[in-house]
């Protein structure tokens, strides 16, 4: 007796569903296998163009951006929302800055004392801001005197592993007194500038066009770079890059002076001069003590920059060159 051909028609179709369900998985994984492959190759190629990037540049650029633009954004919360949290970055940065200057140092076998240098440094942030210059100045004349107190009370007291260090007593005191003057001093410029009428702009501009011109410098530097500049004290820097961020800085200093200071072009092409010519010299001495002291970055704390110092090195110096120029025109 023959079968059931409705039974017959049922088998059929739930095998033919059966071999399309393989069919369907077969497809799902060739797919997720080609996917795969096309993801790790994409993969390699990313990584190797990052290795030939940070060969060429020495650090890992897209990292460096993203940390570049965070610390942007933290900037112009602080600038342009609410001034007075501009008084949390300067902290942050500046005293991290003055123990990456102070450690520095100590590895170099000049013993700075680290506790009051950074408390300093931390400290005069808010005296700047509520008390001006008067207060900024009597901040970093104090600061000096404590460190020096303190240093003093180490060689007297400290025994034999608090001894003068490399270039004595004198060289320890001077190194000291050199923290508060390199950071605090130029780093609460922009504290005082800030904390005037109008200057949390002035602050922006001048951070804007610094930042430009060491962003001209390296993209030219990278691409048409051949002569050194200062090749004994940096041998990457270049007469082409200097040639780059004077252009950047002299088109950012106009643009800046007319749309956000209120002050003619030509206050802006002077002003961009001025702040390249600190921010170049600013960098070129931070090159000089690196170099003074046997190492390649102050820290490591921010990768793809090195340190804070590290990219605080253009912009202190030019702290001063704004403050002065809003003096004068602001």
């Amino acid at each position: 007796m023959s079968g059931d051909p409705e039974e017959g028609e049922r088998t059929a179709a739930e095998g033919h569903e059966s071999t399309s369900r393989d069919d369907f998985r077969t497809q799902v994984n060739a797919k997720r296998a080609e996917f795969e492959r096309q993801f790790e190759a994409g993969r390699a190629q990313f990584d190797q163009a990052q290795e030939k990037i940070k060969a060429r540049t020495g650090r890992n650029l897209i990292l460096a951006i993203l940390i570049g633009l965070a610390f942007g954004g933290a900037l112009l919360l602080s600038l342009l929302v609410i001034k007075e949290l501009f008084m949390v970055f300067a902290v942050v940065v500046a005293g991290f800055a003055s123990l990456e200057l102070t450690q520095a140092f100590r590895r170099a076998q000049i013993r700075v004392p680290v506790v009051p240098s950074v408390a300093v440094a931390v400290l005069a942030v808010p005296v700047a801001y509520y008390f001006g210059a008067g207060g900024q100045f009597a901040a970093v004349v104090a600061g000096i005197a404590l460190v020096t107190l303190w240093r003093l009370v180490e060689a007297l007291f400290g025994g034999r592993s608090d001894a003068p260090s490399r270039n004595g007593l004198v060289g320890d005191l001077a190194a000291g007194a050199f923290v508060q003057g390199y950071v605090t001093f130029l780093a609460t410029f922009t504290v005082v500038l800030t904390a005037a009428d109008g200057g949390q702009y002035w602050t922006l501009a001048f951070i804007i066009i610094a930042v430009a011109a060491d962003t001209g410098a390296y993209a030219f530097g990278l691409s048409f770079g051949k002569h050194p500049m200062a090749p004994v004290i940096s041998p990457k820097k270049t007469w082409e890059g200097f040639a780059g961020a004077a252009g950047v800085s002299l088109v950012a200093g106009a643009l800046l002076a007319v749309f956000m200071l209120g002050e003619p072009w030509w206050f802006g092409l002077l002003f961009g001069v001025a702040i390249l010519l600190t921010a170049t010299l600013g960098d070129l001495a931070e090159s000089l003590i690196k170099r003074d002291l046997g190492i390649k970055d102050m820290s490591s704390w921010l990768p793809g920059h090195g340190g804070f110092l590290d990219r605080l090195d253009s912009i202190l110096p030019s702290a001063a060159v704004a403050f002065v120029a809003f003096r004068f025109f602001g």
